[in-house]
């Protein structure tokens, strides 16, 4: 039997936020790291959002933003376990249905993928719990049970936050839950730096440039990941591996979780014609009607069978950077594009925008008008580690209640300890996977990238790239730091400046060393770009009046 490790996804809708409330806050505040993702209503023209000013990247970004809407966020708490063998975490994984109350664009190609993977759009007109975009409505909103509110527990948690290819997924949330995007990129970086101290990662970056996957999306690289480090397990020596705990669900709660199967890589038998273009990037706009195979299990495999071929490596390469040529409709492959979120882009250029989504019904209430419900129901507390009102306790992988899936889209790596046994197998049936591609198990994957990266890159190592890089940004920061000293007339300003410079300093240095990857901390990935996006308040930017504003309202209590 295929040994396999079950993620249990707690699904959360309107009509049980507010009972779960309690859980996922806690879970949030007792989390080492955060892992988030987002599903979207779409993104827009991808050449604009490919751009070769980074500057006009974000702009494109900002559009979809604010004419688009999120409508599942994933949110997975890693919680390392002091008290057991190293890199060992509980996990707990929320999957949130969302309804922006306020008119957005929707385009079918991300309707189409997203129905195709199981999204119940029924469900998120019918539960979709609703929100508002942009400034709110002042302080008021950072009060109550509703998704500005939870956003904000986010951010007083102060946790580090992991995102895979990350940019489009920030954007979204600070539109959607935190504020109107400035107008200029850096300022958008320098509010994030303060809104998430204890640093942004993101894994499409570490995957890349630390750990040089053949490939990097998100499929494949979580999937190569979790073979790696069950290979780490059986060899029984000494090397970090991750381990990972689940919480178990008893009574009414099990009716919210959505249990996901991650099995096995295995060879699969007969076709061997891999889909060149879903071996690249995770995607294909044939879909299901592609001859060739899109087993991601089948592409590791055979990625490692010609690791030592130089010819496939510099063919890889090569395709890579110019994106496998063209697709047989006629449209450009997205090289580089965040590949969980190709289909959320418009294919054709030349193509009307998108549809309008429906207009919301006005009685539907809205986010500033919810209320906290302190006697609401609560899940009892069994766990003394963890203290999480959802968990009744947190067995170890095979412990976990489970339910089978014979979906190819379910097909993943073994589990780190043991097989997992019929009888446990056969639990829960009654929720069947209709693939991976959802926000909360997005965010599982995400996250598991994260801590396995933890395991194999060394905190003091800097690998030569990073010194590369390094060196470019202390080059151009002082080439920069020489133009404003000329332009300075005023010593006092000067003065002063370099003491505000000699705290961030201090502050990053210190939250270098606090760092969970100090070499991939505050770096966002780039699509066809050779450095990353450095997350940081630099001399030249100064955060948002909104952000500010924001900012005192999250630590008013």
């Amino acid at each position: 039997m295929v040994s396999s490790l079950v993620v249990p996804v707690i699904d959360v809708q309107n009509d049980n936020f507010r009972e779960l409330w309690p859980a996922m806050v806690v879970a949030i505040k007792t989390a080492s790291f955060l892992a988030l993702d987002t599903e979207l209503s779409g993104l827009g023209n991808r050449k604009s959002l490919l751009a070769e000013s980074i500057e006009d990247r974000y702009k494109a970004i900002c559009s979809a933003a604010r004419s688009r809407s999120i409508l599942s966020l994933g949110i997975a708490c890693y919680k390392k376990l002091d008290d057991k063998a190293a890199h060992t975490y509980l996990v707990q994984v929320y999957n949130l249905t969302l309804l922006c109350s306020e008119e957005y664009m929707i385009e079918p190609q991300s309707v189409k993928f997203l129905v195709q993977h199981g999204f119940d759009f029924n469900k998120q007109y019918a539960s979709g719990i609703p929100y508002l975009k942009g400034n709110g409505k002042g302080t008021s909103e950072e009060q109550g049970v509703h998704m500005r509110a939870l956003f904000t527990e986010v951010l007083r948690a102060r946790k580090a936050l992991v995102l895979h290819n990350g940019l489009i997924d920030m954007a979204f949330l600070y539109q959607s839950f935190y504020a109107n995007l400035p107008d200029r990129l850096a300022t958008f970086t320098a509010d994030l730096s303060e809104m998430f101290p204890a640093g942004i990662y993101d894994t499409k970056y570490v995957t890349e440039f630390e750990l040089r996957l053949p490939a990097s999306y998100l499929e494949y690289a979580f999937k190569k990941c979790k073979l790696d480090n069950s290979r780490i397990v059986t060899s029984g020596g000494a090397v970090p591996h991750v381990h990972v705990e689940f919480c178990q669900y008893a009574g009414h709660l099990s009716s919210y979780v959505d249990y996901r199967t991650c099995q096995d890589v295995s060879s699969a038998e007969g076709q061997t014609d891999i889909c060149e273009r879903f071996s690249a990037f995770g995607w294909c706009p044939n879909g299901a009607q592609c001859p060739s195979s899109h087993d991601t299990d089948l592409i590791i495999l055979q990625d490692e069978k010609g690791a030592g071929d130089k010819k496939k490596k510099k063919k890889r390469i090569r395709n890579k950077k110019r994106g496998r040529g063209e697709a047989e409709n006629g449209g450009a492959v997205c090289d580089g594009a965040p590949d969980h979120k190709i289909p959320h882009m418009e294919l054709d250029s030349g193509d009307a925008p998108a549809a309008l989504g429906p207009e919301r019904d006005n009685s539907q209430k809205e986010d500033g008008d919810m209320k906290a419900d302190d006697e609401g129901n609560q899940v009892s507390e069994n766990n003394p580690d963890h203290k999480n009102p959802a968990a009744a306790e947190a067995p170890t992988d095979g412990e976990t209640n489970t339910a089978t899936s014979n979906t190819k889209e379910s097909r993943e790596e073994a589990r780190e300890t043991g097989a997992l046994s019929n009888q446990q197998a056969n639990t829960n049936t009654s929720k069947a996977d209709p693939g991976t591609h959802r926000a909360g198990f997005d965010a599982y994957m995400t996250g598991y990238i994260f801590a396995h990266s933890c395991t194999m890159i060394k905190k003091d190592g800097v690998g030569p790239v990073e010194k590369e890089q390094q060196q470019e940004v202390v080059d151009k920061e002082k080439q920069q730091q020489e133009v404003v000293d000329k332009e300075k007339q005023q010593q006092e300003v000067v003065d002063k400046e370099k003491q505000q410079q000699e705290v961030v300093d201090k502050e990053k240095q210190q939250q270098q060393e606090e760092a969970w990857l100090p070499t991939c901390l505050n770096k966002v990935y780039l699509s066809g770009k050779a450095a990353p996006l450095n997350v940081v308040k630099s001399t030249f930017a100064r955060s948002s009046k909104v952000h500010i504003q924001k900012m005192k309202a999250v630590w008013a209590l």
